[in-house]
């Protein structure tokens, strides 16, 4: 069996509501470049009945209790094949030319990192029709994740991963929230990084049921991160504090504001206290950037063809 360009790796828990979406707009990618593995992770709505009734179409690794998200992501990069590690939430979708891009990109840039643009939708997955699929990519080509110089939305589905770069950061860890941009500060030297500015490639589903619409646990875990760094544990060392603390700033300006609008004053002031300077450098580095201006964006023409002959995908 030859070896997958890509692992489309999805993982839900009391998702059951959303989770056909997720598993249609993975499979819906028929080309011989990808496997789909998807983990439930312990669910007890039925999810797990759902999903055996893809049959052959999925690699189906139903975990017997609830091990959180890092750690249902996790068992299921265990068994990965591919060169890539594609993660989707489970209430989220593929839009139909995510592979397309992704494969293009990793035929001319060879990246460790690609970061995707998402689509915001609320309710029923809408629809496109093929032939709005994108005539071409326009992205920006970083050294590595630190160098980036525009903002990017993470996600867990938003981030396309090199297998090698992956194991060697030694994967998700184990935070109950922003898992995602842990990961992504301790994957911030692995190497080349593709940022794609168009098209998005991933449906993002907003609903009432995320966590990031409680506050509490992100600032807790802004403490832990903040506590990571100062204890040496995110790489670059010395050379590279400063990007990390652009980034680490910026997220802290982000939750000291939404704790403030929660009434959360205190945990607020507290945050603001023990990380001002890197807030101070994050609005350092912003206003150098808007200054001396961003890396240009470079293009790559998509195959049109591959695009159209996809079948239709809600996008509404």
């Amino acid at each position: 069996m030859s070896v997958p360009r890509f692992s489309l790796i999805v993982t839900s828990y009391n998702q059951r509501q959303f989770i056909k979406d997720a598993i249609d707009s993975a499979t819906a990618l028929r080309t011989p470049t990808r496997e789909i593995i998807v983990v439930d992770d312990g669910s007890t709505d039925g999810s797990q009945a759902v999903l055996r009734e893809y049959g052959d179409a999925i690699e189906l690794v139903p975990l017997s209790i609830n091990r959180g998200k890092g750690g249902a992501r996790n068992c299921g990069a265990a068994i990965a094949r591919g060169d890539y590690l594609v993660f989707l939430d489970g209430d989220d979708v593929f839009l139909p030319w995510a592979l397309d891009v992704y494969e293009r990109i990793a035929e001319a840039k060879s990246p460790e990192l690609i970061l995707v643009p998402m689509l915001w939708f609320e309710g029923p997955v809408p629809t496109a029709s093929p032939s709005d699929g994108p005539g071409s990519i326009r992205f920006v080509e970083y050294d590595d994740y630190l160098r980036k110089d525009r903002a990017f939305g993470v996600s867990a589905s938003s981030v396309i991963i090199r297998r090698e770069a992956f194991e060697k950061v030694s994967g998700w860890g184990n935070l109950p929230v922003m898992q995602d941009q842990e990961l992504m500060i301790r994957l911030g030297t692995v190497g080349r990084t593709i940022h794609v500015l168009s098209p998005p490639t991933i449906g993002h589903r907003k609903h009432a049921g995320q966590t990031v619409w409680t506050v509490p646990p992100y600032l807790d875990a802004m403490v832990e991160l903040i506590r990571k760094e100062r204890s040496g544990g995110f790489p670059g060392g010395r050379a590279r504090r400063l990007e990390r603390a652009a980034l680490l700033g910026a997220l802290a300006f982000f939750w000291s504001k939404r704790a403030f609008k929660a009434r959360l004053y205190w945990s607020a002031v507290k945050l603001f206290a023990g990380t001002w300077p890197m807030q101070l450098w994050a609005s350092v580095r912003r206003l150098h950037v808007i200054m001396t201006g961003r890396r240009p964006p470079e293009e790559l023409m998509l195959d049109r063809g591959s695009c159209d002959a996809l079948p239709m995908v809600d996008l509404r």
